[in-house]
Parts: structure tokens; sequence; C-alpha cells
């Protein structure tokens, strides 16, 4: 477990290094760009923005929205309350013109905290909050509390938002946390959180999705999830066997959006009566799309694929209070962490597991998260307010949020609907995607559509698209691109004129044969040099696990983003020529059937059977 711990480590530092390259190779080409087009005008605009950037540097005037850049969000909260109380017209337009800046950075959405908040260490372990903790922020009084609630209010209505109380205690220690949303101009402009469902078979995964998109609670015989099967061998077996994708939506005030029929007990009624994605998409302030995966080891490759190509935000693990993590459970929790995509475990069926048997799930489970190979600290979440800290924490603290829930008395359901309703939007992690870098959209499912044509459906990993833009598509069977343009783009199957890096999009493409796309193609601007199709590349790896050894010429499954090929180990710098479980090293991979597009820095997956191997590519031949 240390050497994968190392490992993992030290994918991370070449990912980061790649990150970095690009951004640099980026930054001077548009500097280049910069110097044949203004020529001697560019000393003039570099003084000129010097002179701007100036007076915000020297302002020792905390309240003007720029200066928010360099406050901590607590800071922020805290003069947004000083100014508040005030009571001056003056200070509440600079509160208002703060709120608008705040809004604006934060893609529509604000937490905001008003009074003195407990620590999160000991928010989190669950225990008694104590006079001697460091509590964070100003404490208030009932009177003020009121006060600034109603302030914040008037200034986020005149803004054309919503303010909603997601939390709000006054005995011992008066605080409440709001939530500040604006509801988005259209639906390319929604922020969408992207979470993948896993867990073993008959872990609950589908009834879970069905109570939370659907409304209406389970039966204890699956009514819930018949809704979401789309084959008739999965409504007979009751199984999950491709890729499903649902949507839950919230609007302005945090409210999930819900068919009519929420509540009906029918089976016909629940099958039939579902509102449709552009209905949602058109109230929502904000999406979470599940990505709803096959919990049986027959369906693995299917999981692999949607785990590698989805780019989820998050992990949800289902695990059963009766059966605790067994089987393929394992297997997708340990894919998840060679990932590194946070994980957040929800406990279905409490209501039906007797509690001796619950304790012991709990505590194996605890067991395994505190691991060396897992390195995460559970937290229990019992209220709104650990909800709502944990959601903006969790990623960046190795915290793994743990819901206990009913599907059948809706027990723990209200946290973990908070919790999905506040969790940072998929497109604002500017680690993985840059708006700013050339376009790159990875292809993960195509469709002949009727008096549409070709079909595609995938995830912009950098730059935007626009209806009409001109296109190359590839690479194919030999490396090669083909020129296209862009008829539509659909988001959540409501059409829209842009896409921008991080969002998942649907394009129509003109002129293009369904059989001439495949999986793991990619979409770029059309440009003199289209990018290099790829045969041979190095990686660095570690074998998680495999009976024998691993030697030359040895072929298994790879997956690298929405790549999915057999490849050949060609050759490795181990000192045998051979690799066993535990080992690390170079290796020279080649693909079987056709070139890829891949990039240094992606990590890479491969199995065959049992046998498993986690990667970085660090060369391309």
């Amino acid at each position: 477990m240390t050497s994968l711990r190392d490992f993992q480590t030290r994918i991370d530092e070449i990912q980061q290094r790649e990150r970095d390259a690009l951004r640099q190779k980026a930054h001077s080409a548009t500097e280049q760009g910069k110097e044949k087009d203004q020529g001697k005008r560019k000393t003039a605009a570099s003084k000129s923005a010097s002179s701007k950037v100036a007076p915000v540097d020297e302002s020792k005037d905390a309240k003007s929205p720029e200066i928010l850049e360099t406050l901590e969000v607590s800071d922020v909260d805290e003069q947004l309350q000083t100014l508040l109380l005030s009571q001056t017209p003056t200070d509440f337009d600079r509160v208002r013109d703060m709120l608008a800046s705040l809004l604006t950075r934060h893609r529509g959405e604000y937490i905001l905290r008003i009074g003195a908040h407990p620590p999160h260490a000991t928010l989190f372990s669950g225990e008694a909050f104590a006079e001697s903790d460091q509590w964070r922020g100003t404490a208030r009084t009932v009177q003020e509390l009121q006060t600034l609630q109603d302030e914040v209010n008037r200034a986020v209505d005149e803004l054309g938002g919503k303010t909603t109380v997601l939390f709000e205690t006054t005995p011992d220690h008066p605080r409440a946390t709001l939530l500040l949303r604006l509801p988005p101009a259209d639906v390319s402009l929604t922020p969408e959180v992207r979470c993948a469902v896993i867990g073993n078979v008959d872990s609950g995964k589908s009834t879970t999705l069905g109570v939370l998109t659907r409304g209406a609670l389970d039966d204890g015989r699956g009514r819930a999830r018949v809704s979401l099967f789309r084959h008739k061998h999965e409504v007979e077996s009751g199984r999950t066997s491709s890729v499903g994708m649902e949507i839950l939506g919230f609007g302005p005030s945090g409210v999930p959006i819900l068919p009519s029929t929420a509540h009906s007990t029918d089976l016909d009624v629940i099958r039939r009566e579902k509102m449709g994605w552009e209905q949602i998409s058109i109230q929502a302030a904000k999406i979470v799309s599940f990505i709803d995966l096959a919990g049986h080891e027959r369906y693995l490759k299917t999981t692999l694929y949607g785990l590698t190509s989805g780019a989820p935000s998050c992990v949800i693990l289902i695990v059963g209070a009766n059966a605790g993590l067994i089987g393929m459970s394992k297997e997708h929790l340990a894919i998840a962490l060679a990932l590194s995509v946070p994980v957040v475990v929800c406990i279905t069926k409490i209501d039906m597991t007797p509690p001796n048997v619950l304790a012991q799930t709990i505590t194996q489970l605890t067991k395994i998260l505190k691991s060396p190979g897992c390195r995460k600290t559970p937290v229990f979440v019992k209220s709104i307010e650990t909800a709502v800290e944990l959601s903006q924490v969790f990623a960046k603290e190795r915290l793994c949020p743990t819901f206990q829930l009913s599907n059948v008395t809706g027990e723990g359901l209200d946290f973990l609907r908070t919790f999905l309703n506040l969790l940072p939007a998929s497109e604002s992690d500017s680690e993985k995607f840059a708006a700013d870098q050339p376009l790159e959209y990875s292809i993960t499912e195509i469709w002949s559509v009727p008096y549409v044509g070709t079909v595609v459906d995938g995830i912009l990993n950098s730059g935007t698209i626009k209806a009409g833009d001109a296109i190359l598509l590839g690479p194919d069977a030999n490396g090669n691109y083909q020129t296209t343009a862009v008829k539509s783009i659909q988001r959540k199957r409501a059409p829209v004129t842009s896409a921008e890096a991080g969002q998942c999009v649907s394009l129509a493409l003109k002129r293009v044969r369904k059989s001439a796309v495949r999986k793991g193609m990619v979409i770029v601007h059309k440009t003199e040099t289209p990018p290099r199709a790829v045969r041979r590349f190095e990686g660095q790896v570690l074998i998680l696990y495999h009976n024998t050894t691993l030697q030359q010429n040895y072929q298994a499954m790879l997956h690298c983003g929405a790549v999915r090929q057999t490849v050949r180990i060609i050759a490795m710098d181990h000192p045998q020529g051979i690799l066993r479980t535990g080992d690390r090293a170079t290796v020279t991979f080649e693909f079987i059937a056709h070139p890829e597009y891949i990039k240094e820095g992606m990590k890479l997956l491969f199995r065959e059977g049992k046998t498993k191997g986690l990667g970085v590519i660090t060369r391309l031949l």
C-alpha cells in the first residue's frame, strides 16, 4: 500500500508538470500573437495594464469588489456583515456590488455564513461543541442574525437572485448559513455536477437514484428503480447492465425539480410519467448528473469505461447495510482511488437491517476507509450543517462523507440532497478543464438520429465550441482526421449555441457517417496541422495485482480517458524483464488495432482478468 501511495504522488507530480507545460506553451503562443498584431503598442499596453493594477494593490479599502481576489472566504463574510450592520445606504450599495462580484466569480452561487461557526474538526467528529473551541467568525445576537438575513435577502433580490436559509440555530451560538443563487440566463450557463454511482449488485444503486430523481419513496420491492431500467432483461433481472445517465435539477431556491406524479404508487405511471431532461434543464439553477454504473462483475468493462470517460467530480459508493462492503464494491472503490476521484459513501437499507449488523457494516467500512491504501477519514453526516460544510471541503481534505439512508422511510435523504445541491460544479475545476486552451472534445457515445444525422456525445476537455464551427474529427484507423462542421449543439437535450471546457454536450455533425466515428475519437478546431495520433507510448506503471508474471508481448485492455483498446507490452525497463504484483517500471505499450489521440500526463488503467495495473503516460513515441 505504501508503494501505491508513493506512486500516486508521483503520478500527481507528472500530471501537474504537464499542465504547467501546456499553460506555459499557451501563454507564450498568446504573447507571440500579441507581438505580431500590436508591434510597438505592446509596451504601451503593458504600461496601461500596470497602471490599472496599481491602485488595487496600493488601496487599503478592502470594500471594493476587486480586492475580493485576495481575501479569504471567511474574511469576505465578515466584511459583508460589518457593512450591513452599519445600516447606511452607501454601505448597502457596496454590499450589493460585492455580492454581484462573488456570484459572478462563483458561477452564480455563493454560500454565506453569518455568526460564529464551529471548527470543522469538531463538527465533523460529531462531538459536542465546547466553549474552548476556536469558533470561526464573529458571534452575533439573535436580533443581528435576523437583521443580516433580511438585508442580504434584499440585496440579492435587487440582483435578481434567490436567498435560501440552509441552516439556522438561535439558542447558544446564533448562526445561519445562506445559499445565494442567481438563475442562469440559459441552459449553456447552468452549473453541472457529475457523479458516478458504483457499488455491488443489490446494494441499492438504482433504487437510490430512482428515489432521488423521481421523488417517490420505494415500497421495499423495487418500485423506485423500475423507471430507470432501459432494457427488458434489466426489468426482469432487476440488474443494471448499461451505463445509464440520470439527472436531478435544483431550482434557484435549492428545491429539487421533481415530476408532478412524484408520489404515485402506480408502476405504469412511474415509468411513463417522468420529466424530460429539457424540462428539468430549463427550470434548473444547478444540475446533478448521475452516471449509473453496473454492479455485476460481468459488466466491469462497462463500469470502468464510465469511470474513466465520464470525468466525474465524485464517486458515490452505495453499500447495502445488510451485506457490507463485499464483492465488486471493493473493486469499484479501488478503481476510484486509483483514479484519485473523491469518494462519497451511502449506506442503504438501514430500515431493514438489525442494529448489530448495521454496526458491523459501519465498523468494517471505517476500517477499510482508514487503511493505508485509502487514507480517507469517514465523516457520518447527521445534520444539515455537517452536510453543508462537507460539500465544500471534502475533496481537498481527504474526507469521506458517509450517509445512512432508507429509501423506504426517507431517513437521511434530506442530508444527501442538501450535499448534492451544494457540490462545486464540475466545469469549475480549472486543473482538469482549461477554457483558455485550444478545443479538445472527447467522444464517449455515438448515435444516428433520424432527420439529424450522426450525433456524438462527450466532454469538452478544453477550449470552447460554437454551432457552425469548422472542426477536425479523428483519428481514424490510419491516424488521419476528417474535416466536418458542427450543425447544432445540445446540453441535457436542450438546444444551446455554444459550450465551454468541462461541459458535457451533444454535437450534430455535418456529412459524417456513424460508421466513421468511434468512442475515444476527439474533435479539435480545424487547423493546418492536426494533432498526432499515437501507436506507441511510454508510461510509468504500478502492477496492483497479477497472479504470476508480466512479460514482453503481454496484452491487456487499456482505459485512458475515453480511449478503450487492447495494448501490447513491447518493452520494459525492469532488470529481469518481468513484472510481478507491486512492481513499478517504465513500460512501452503499443495499441493493437489503430492509433489513438492521447497526451502525456494522462492516467491509464489496464486489466485482463483479475490483473490490474495503474499508470501515467510519460512519453509519446
